[in-house]
């Protein structure tokens, strides 16, 4: 979804311009991408992590 073509009920003015507080909460909300505010390569970074954390626990619990 897209705010281009939203008004704000607050203001009557397009969202995307963000003339009110209003205005730029929900903008920013709808621009808002990711999982829990993070962004896409943090998530991938966290992944790969986890995966590498599992192996070593794998590794070290077949000794």
């Amino acid at each position: 979804m897209s705010c281009q073509h939203l008004v704000c009920a607050q203001c009557a003015h397009p969202v995307i311009e963000g003339r009110c507080p209003l205005c730029r909460a929900n903008r920013e909300r709808m621009h808002n991408h990711g999982f829990a505010g993070l962004s896409p390569a943090l998530i991938l970074l966290l992944l790969v992590v986890l995966l590498f954390l599992a192996l070593v626990l794998k590794h070290l619990s077949g000794l």
